[in-house]
């Protein structure tokens, strides 16, 4: 039991350093245009670290749905790019012998609950409506 806490444990610290070292990147080094302003919201560590799965989410403060899609598939083009770059820095600023393959994805998360939130909203205001109607 304690050996599998502490791999967990191991893992966990590795997917965290993993998001504040790429994050870092694409808020300040990477300078490939089709990223947009975006931040990495998890890493999912394969249980062997072979692999990481990277969720970024494309900050959606200026827009409308079809540019955030836009910018969504070019900031993951973009990063799929700077694969290689960011695996090298990340070998260089974690000092492991190892990086995991890395792959983006978008994550879309917190707009779908915004959406969900918004359509909540809506039907309890109908309902208010209908209840003050009769």
């Amino acid at each position: 039991m304690p050996e599998q806490r502490a791999r967990k444990y191991h893992q966990d610290r590795v997917a965290e350093t993993l998001r504040e070292e790429i994050g870092a990147m694409i808020e300040g080094e990477l300078s490939d245009p089709r990223i947009a302003s975006a931040y990495v919201t998890q890493v999912l560590l394969n249980p062997g670290g072979k692999s990481a799965l990277i969720y970024v989410a494309v900050d959606d403060s200026a827009g409308e749905v079809q540019d955030i899609e836009a910018r969504e598939k070019g900031t993951i083009e973009g990063l799929m790019a700077a694969r290689g770059y960011i695996r090298h820095e990340l070998l260089e600023r974690m000092g492991v012998r190892h990086v995991p393959e890395l792959m983006f994805h978008i994550d879309r998360s917190e707009r779908m609950t915004a959406r969900v939130e918004e359509l909540l909203e809506r039907q309890k205001r109908r309902q208010k409506k209908t209840a003050e109607a009769h």
